[in-house]
């Protein structure tokens, strides 16, 4: 879904809504955390922490490289 939202000045800052439909269909509600991160495309808006996403990839890479030695460890 690509919404188009119109930035609105709140004392010094910018802020901008959400659609219902969209904080239904993600499951927000107020006072959940979102993230803003600026990539070459523009903003990206998440509810996954990028520091966090990348820790779960690096585990994932781990745990793919060293799947037998992690296997015989778990006997």
């Amino acid at each position: 879904m690509i919404v188009e939202l119109t930035m609105h000045h709140d004392g010094e800052a910018l802020t901008t809504q959400l659609p219902k439909a969209m904080t239904d269909r993600l499951s927000l509600s107020n006072g959940d955390r979102i993230y803003a991160v600026e990539t070459e495309q523009g903003i990206l808006l998440t509810t996954v922490d990028p520091d966090l996403a990348r820790v779960m990839e690096s585990g994932a890479r781990i745990s793919a490289r060293y799947e037998n030695a992690l296997r015989e460890l778990a006997k």
